[in-house]
């Protein structure tokens, strides 16, 4: 059973995010939850009202995002109509990452999957102010799908990694079973001019191994001073469907995510990218 947390905007991002999320998981049970978080809505709508005005706007919005919330989840049970899955909506007065965290916790979450952008779509950037946030600090696995992304069949998954931190079982697992349906081969990347590994590594790769010995997995060293160009370049050069990597304390993915923005950094995400979180839940 995985359960699949879903923040959504209503914009068609977020609706592409939602419906990737029914195919990935198709083959096992499921719960859905679509989450919608209204507070900044509201927030901004106030400005123009009187205080006393402040409890019929909650009320007429979140009126509003239940009507929303259930056209959503008819639309998505039409386009997925899998008995495996149990969809739910999830209208809550709060802040985005907050009440995400939240639901993480009170449901013990496997997944949070978004689009990459919401109802801004700018072109010009790579993820939105939304999905950042939520990639930065929410304690879970995150999945960000872009829009123009609807291939949900993913042969060849990129994962870089120098090895140097310890991986976490749960997210492994998820990780292989994601890639043991779509019989999916998991090219690991590590990115250095030295071919020796340390003790560390040795003992961080073998456990990896241990986690994914059902699945296929390679093993690719690529001797580069720049990660960054290196990634792209193995994107470039082979048919990768999903990038994954991992999150935590002075990792590369922090120092990217840590930046202004990504695209200073030069790293071109336009597949599906799974972020597995090093961070306490």
């Amino acid at each position: 059973m995985h359960k699949i947390l879903i923040p959504v905007d209503f914009s068609n991002n977020s609706m592409n995010a939602a419906k990737y999320a029914a195919e990935l998981f198709k083959h096992g049970h499921s719960e859905i939850y679509l989450i919608h978080a209204f507070a900044d809505r509201v927030y901004n709508e106030k400005i123009n009202l009187p205080d006393a005005d402040f409890d019929n706007l909650k009320a007429k919005t979140l009126s509003d995002v239940e009507e929303k919330l259930a056209k959503m989840k008819k639309e998505l049970f039409a386009y997925s109509p899998n008995p495996k899955h149990k969809i739910f909506t999830v209208a809550e007065f709060g802040l985005l990452v907050d009440t995400v965290n939240e639901w993480v916790e009170s449901k013990n979450a496997d997944i949070v999957v978004m689009g990459t952008q919401g109802e801004t779509d700018d072109k010009n950037i790579t993820f939105g102010s939304n999905t950042l946030q939520v990639i930065k600090y929410v304690k879970c696995p995150v999945l960000a799908i872009p829009e123009i992304y609807t291939d949900v069949h993913p042969k060849n998954i990129l994962f870089p990694s120098d090895f140097m931190i310890p991986f976490k079982r749960r997210e492994l697992k998820l990780l292989g079973s994601l890639a043991k349906c779509f019989a999916s081969k998991i090219n690991f990347l590590y990115v250095s001019k030295f071919n020796n590994l340390s003790l560390r590594q040795h003992d961080n790769k073998a456990f990896m191994e241990a986690c994914l010995s059902e699945n296929q997995i390679d093993f690719v060293q690529k001797d580069k001073k720049n990660v960054t160009k290196a990634v792209n370049k193995f994107i470039i050069e082979n048919p990768i469907d999903m990038l994954v990597m991992v999150n935590t304390r002075h990792s590369y993915l922090e120092n990217i995510l840590y930046k202004s923005t990504i695209e200073k950094i030069g790293l071109k995400i336009d597949i599906p990218f799974l972020v597995l979180q090093n961070l306490p839940r």
